[in-house]
């Protein structure tokens, strides 16, 4: 258990992008290789980390949706951390199970010499024994959840999930979980042109010239996106005295990284990956 170092668990080889390299060649990448973060290279030399969370809080920002870039035009460097924390292969798990809390990091980048040789993640450490060998029910280790409603708008829902850094879990009409929203969600959400493009204002289209004379002018709203349009479902549950071992493996099964907590058809609260790498770090 003491043995285990950063070596043992990180994910090599890493997938690299360019800091000029546009943000929606990066998602791409992501997408691709079903990963949530990139290492940014310029000659051999780590310049930075970009991830889905950068990606997924750039759709809020305080200029109209309309007037954004859309993200074949933004380069990666803009959006990526600089500089990012480092260790290297023979770092202890423990160590770094505590810097990834104390940091409030999700990733570290494992370089030696200069050199990286891998990159070790969250999904990395919950690999690792010392998540296996912990031994408490869901109940003891969840959080309360923040809740939107089906039919908010994104902009709501990213203001939601900024001010409580987290996901959040989707109402229906009849009170019980729809679905939830997460920063892959935001992140890798297919329709970008609707979000950075004309979502919820009016635009002027030109109707087909037609038998009767030339085409005319209307106007067509395109509606905007809401908490329903980009959710996912159905919501993926556990009961609060559930053994957080069986927990790790219904994430596992289902390639989350979360569970909502349900007991009588009333949310308890979410069980999260994170929570579950705090533990340890205790």
């Amino acid at each position: 258990m003491s043995g285990m170092f950063a070596r043992d668990v990180m994910t090599s080889p890493v997938v690299i992008v360019g800091p000029d390299s546009p943000v929606a060649h990066a998602r791409n990448l992501m997408v691709r290789h079903r990963i949530s973060r990139l290492l940014v290279m310029e000659e051999g030399t780590l310049q930075g980390i970009i991830t889905k969370k950068d990606i997924a809080y750039r759709l809020q920002q305080a200029e109209a949706a309309w007037r954004r870039r859309p993200l074949d035009r933004v380069p990666v460097g803009t959006l990526m951390t600089p500089d990012p924390f480092t260790v290297a292969p023979d770092t202890g798990i423990k160590t770094i199970i505590r810097a990834f809390v104390e940091k409030g990091i999700s990733s570290v980048p494992v370089a030696e010499g200069g050199t990286v040789a891998g990159i070790l993640t969250k999904t990395d450490l919950m690999k690792s024994v010392l998540i296996r060998q912990l031994d408490c029910a869901v109940r003891d280790v969840m959080e309360d959840v923040a809740t939107v409603d089906t039919h908010h708008s994104l902009d709501h829902v990213i203001a939601v999930m900024r001010e409580r850094h987290d996901k959040v879990v989707v109402m229906g009409d009849l009170g019980t979980p729809a679905g939830i929203i997460t920063e892959t969600n935001l992140a890798f959400y297919a329709d970008e042109a609707k979000i950075s493009g004309a979502a919820g204002k009016e635009v002027v289209i030109i109707r087909h010239r037609n038998a009767d004379g030339p085409g005319r002018e209307g106007l067509l709203e395109v509606p905007p996106v809401m908490a329903s349009d980009v959710m996912t479902s159905p919501v993926i549950t556990t009961l609060p005295l559930t053994p957080l071992k069986d927990a790790i493996a219904l994430m596992e099964k289902h390639h989350v990284n979360s569970l909502v907590v349900v007991e009588d058809d009333t949310i308890q609260g979410i069980i999260k990956r994170d929570d579950i790498i705090k533990e340890v770090a205790k």
